[in-house]
């Protein structure tokens, strides 16, 4: 079992005047020359697997491994990390919590210790994806959509508060305080951490794929699946494969009236061309100076929208003045660059740079970059402004696709009048009827929510209006937003148009942006329109924003403000006026946008350290609502068999002490055959639960109104209801169905049409497995659990795909799901898979005779034969296979160790 450290000898002491900061691994004590130049990510990577090294969970080996990286990282080695810590929103938070707890009962089954199920680094849970936009353009917004997020979620929020007295190092922010990103970056995040007198570098997981915004601060994080997360809240360490590293090069400055959300779509777009998946993307380069902390921010924050694990930027100077802008003491801002600079992590512009290697490189000057939206189906499908009237244009043209609705030409100038509480109101194809500044990835940046804030002001000043049937909204990620608008007296402006501030959390982003008004919505569907959504989002998948809104496009806050304008996204904003003011003068798009000079006095004059200090003394005193809330006291949960919210989950309920070991497939169905792209939204919905779906069914069997669903995201602790949202996405394409679009698929013994939910629990009770076949790029999207939890729970044991996204395959590994990978060139297409056969694929049932990564051979009821590779990438996650999953080996480990 575990030792000593073997590199406690370069444990030395970092000074300070008069005394110590404490003690810490030192990275030069090594005198090894490959050190220097590393990348300052993979550096990170290294003194985690130093400092943690015990010769069993992490070896020297495994040191060697990182150091060597320029040689080892082409060869795909894998190696274990330990974050310093774990980050959870409550979409994601509340089923973890269940696990935890749900484990604690199992090891007490077990004969084993239920207290051993705490989490041993510090868990910062934030509750802000449950707040929806009920009440908009109203001065009384906030408190009526926080009233109705505790109505709906009371029981969700009780259990949470529960969790974070039962479990020791669990802190929960509670709802109202801001986006959980926001919160690290401004709050939460150390950068480096003193802990007992050893001082190491922050580092994070999240169970929300956004978490890579704090590598703007110079913190290593990422997204992972949730299961992932509990395993590493639990001690063990986390299997990776030795990322490559893209060097990107940043030079030049952006040009006026470019902004942050330009920039980061721009990189998408290059970094998604580049080809990013599975590497960390490091920024360096004299363009550094010339971004904010926010707009290094915004850029990693998009990590998964161009596919890389991090967009990291290392700790300099400019790191410093916002931690000291955010209210981190002077003490602390004092440690975190010593320690910094004596383990050679510190990047100073002053000194000559030692040149670092990468794994391939990319370059960008940022005068290059022009203002741009994305869309109308893809974060990474960039259309510059200038060109955005005719790429609309050839969208409606376009077959259905990402880039199209195939709408007939005869059609495409149809008006669709409607009466809006008494206004006459028309609707054409391109028209917005959602207009929202919403997301993690922009919302707290000063330059872009201030420079919307301009746009307002000067609209206004020139009698411009916002049609009253477009759902305008406005969600900072932080409570300091509300303190600089307010400081700079330009809020009243972007209330004038509608953009009243609405709740502090994720909102219309993830589906949670209310209904839109009855007499809009009948326009839309009884004129089969393709109405718009705009916002300032980083996701616009089919079916994510608003089930009504099938374009949507990601744009900057003063851009949505513009489009809110507008009116439509049909129009060629150099060309076109936006409006017509007060005299009847036409106003143009040039007339409203405010420089880059006019944006950053304002950010100056109104940004001030004392807001983020006042805002986040209060975050931890909570409010009314949370702080009333009475939970039941004792470290095992009470689970009550009647919830629709919290629900006991089935997965440790025939667990022993000996792992199953592997199995095969045998002679399977298909329960569903897809094309490329498929999300995690496709699998496992976060929005709204349809009326006529077999969660709606189970719901209102239990005795709940309609108008109480909630959403899926929110019902993400009750597996019943999980299991019956799985592939309950209505625009889903499956290609059993020839052509229809919709959650159903056939079950073959009777040819019958029914629901996924209906057909998986036919085929479980009949006793068959049951496979998925899927094209490229499986899983994209949300880190999101349930997206193989609920697999899983339908009897699927296997996924082959052309390939998957990076944390849904490990998802899919931590719950027991096999997933296979064509090989290059080949897919169900190519190999001639209708989908109609059955599957088998046989395994040995001794888990040491399975190689990570190695071929197998699938056959079919119908004589095909051809090979896949399994994608099980390391040799711990053969493990889990063997185990029946990543938690069921967690149980297993623990049980075993002394504490």
């Amino acid at each position: 079992m575990a030792n000593e450290n073997p590199f406690k000898s370069i444990l030395k002491t970092l000074e300070k005047p008069g005394g110590e900061f404490g003690k810490y691994y030192s990275l030069p004590a090594l005198n090894d020359p490959r050190i220097d130049r590393l990348p300052y990510s993979i550096k990170i990577l290294l003194e985690s697997a130093i400092r943690n090294c015990d010769e069993f969970q992490v070896k020297s080996k495994d040191v060697e491994k990182i150091i060597d990286w320029e040689n080892t990282s082409p060869k795909l080695v894998e190696i274990p990390f330990k974050p310093a810590r774990v980050l959870l929103q409550d979409f994601t938070g509340v089923p973890a919590v269940v696990d935890l707890a749900c484990m604690r009962d199992a090891m007490s089954n077990l004969g084993g210790d239920s207290n051993k199920i705490n989490p041993l680094v510090p868990v910062d849970l934030v509750i802000d994806h449950s707040v929806q936009v009920d009440v908009s353009r109203s001065e009384n917004a906030v408190q009526a959509n926080m009233e109705f997020e505790f109505q709906r979620n009371k029981e969700r929020f009780a259990f949470l508060k529960w969790g974070s007295n039962a479990f020791q190092n669990m802190l929960v922010v509670p709802p109202g305080s801001g986006i959980v990103h926001q919160v690290n970056l401004e709050y939460l995040g150390r950068v480096v951490f003193n802990t007992n007198g050893l001082l190491y570098p922050d580092s994070v997981v999240g169970t929300d794929s956004h978490t890579t915004m704090i590598d703007g601060l110079g913190v290593a994080g990422w997204g992972v699946g949730g299961i992932e997360a509990e395993a590493a809240m639990l001690g063990q360490p986390m299997s990776m494969v030795l990322p490559g590293v893209v060097g990107f090069k940043l030079s030049g400055k952006l040009r006026d009236g470019v902004t942050a959300t330009d920039l980061v779509l721009t990189v998408t777009q290059m970094l998604r061309k580049h080809g990013v998946v599975g590497k960390f993307v490091e920024f360096y380069g004299e363009g550094m100076s010339e971004l904010s902390l926010a707009d290094r921010a915004t850029i990693a924050n998009m990590s998964p929208e161009y596919g890389a694990t991090m967009g990291f930027f290392p700790v300099d100077h400019v790191n410093l003045q916002y931690l000291k802008l955010t209210g981190r003491s002077d003490g602390t801002v004092s440690m975190i660059e010593s320690y910094l600079r004596a383990n050679k992590m510190f990047v100073d512009y002053s000194e000559p740079q030692i040149e670092r290697v990468y794994s391939s490189y990319i370059a960008l000057n940022l005068g290059d970059v022009e203002p741009c939206i994305s869309g109308p189906k893809r974060p990474h499908d960039r259309v510059p402004l200038r060109e955005m009237k005719a790429d609309w244009h050839a969208c409606l043209d376009n077959k259905v696709g990402f880039k199209g609705f195939a709408i007939p030409k005869e059609s495409q100038s149809k008006v669709a009048e409607f009466n809006f509480h008494g206004t006459p109101g028309h609707l054409r194809h391109g028209d917005v009827v959602i207009a929202a500044i919403t997301s993690c990835t922009n919302t707290s940046n000063p330059s872009v929510m201030l420079g919307s804030a301009l746009v307002a002001k000067k609209a206004c000043e020139l009698g411009l209006e916002v049609k009253p049937w477009i759902k305008t909204s406005l969600a900072p990620g932080s409570g300091v937003v509300t303190k600089y608008m307010e400081r700079s007296g330009l809020q009243k402006y972007l209330n004038q148009l509608g953009f009243h501030i609405v709740g502090y959390g994720c909102t219309t982003c993830i589906g949670n942006s209310g209904d839109i008004d009855e007499a809009v919505a009948s326009a839309i569907t009884e004129n089969d329109l393709v109405a718009a959504a705009v916002l300032s989002g980083n996701r616009n998948f089919e079916g994510r924003v608003h089930p009504l809104t099938r374009a949507n496009y990601l744009a900057s806050p003063p851009l949505v403000v513009a489009y809110a304008l507008a009116g439509t996204v049909d129009i060629d904003f150099e060309t076109e006026p936006i409006g017509v003011g007060k005299d009847g003068k036409k106003i143009f798009f040039r007339d409203i946008w405010p420089s880059n000079d006019e944006i950053a006095q304002v950010v100056h004059s109104s940004v001030l350290p004392d807001m983020f200090k006042a805002t986040y003394q209060a975050i931890t005193k909570g409010n009314p609502m949370w702080n009333q809330l009475s939970i039941p006291s004792g470290t095992l949960y009470d689970w009550d068999p009647k919830s629709t919210y919290i629900h006991e989950p089935p997965y440790f309920k025939s667990m022993t002490m000996s792992p199953p070991g592997p199995h095969g497939v045998k002679d399977a169905y298909c329960l569903l055959n897809f094309g490329d792209s498929i999300t995690t939204d496709h699998i496992s919905p976060a929005g709204s639960i349809h009326k006529d779906s077999p969660a709606a069914r189970y719901l209102m069997e239990r005795g709940v109104d309609r108008r109480d669903f909630n959403s899926y995201g929110s019902r993400r602790g009750n597996d019943d209801v999980m299991a019956r949202g799985t592939f309950a996405n209505i625009r889903i394409v499956n290609k059993l169905l020839g052509g229809e679009v919709g959650p159903k698929t056939i079950h073959f013994p009777t040819r019958e049409k029914l629901s996924v939910f209906d057909v998986a629990m036919r085929y479980k009770s009949e006793g068959h497995d049951t496979v998925i076949l899927a094209g490229a790029e499986y899983g994209s999207g949300s880190s999101r659990d349930w997206a193989a939890k609920g697999p899983m729970l339908l009897g699927v044991k296997a996924v082959m795909a052309k390939s998957f996204e990076r944390i849904h395959r490990s998802n899919l590994v931590g719950m027991g799901i096999i997933p296979l990978c064509f090989k290059s060139g080949e897919d169900a297409e190519t190999l001639g898979l209708t989908g109609h056969e059955r599957y088998s694929l046989d395994l040995p049932s001794n888990v040491s005779e399975i190689r990570p990564g190695q071929d197998v051979t699938v056959v079919t009821d119908n004589g095909k034969q051809f090979t896949c590779t399994l994608r099980y990438d390391t040799e711990v996650e053969l493990a889990y296979f063997d185990h029946g999953g990543i938690l069921q080996y967690a149980i297993r480990n623990l049980i075993h160790t002394k504490h």
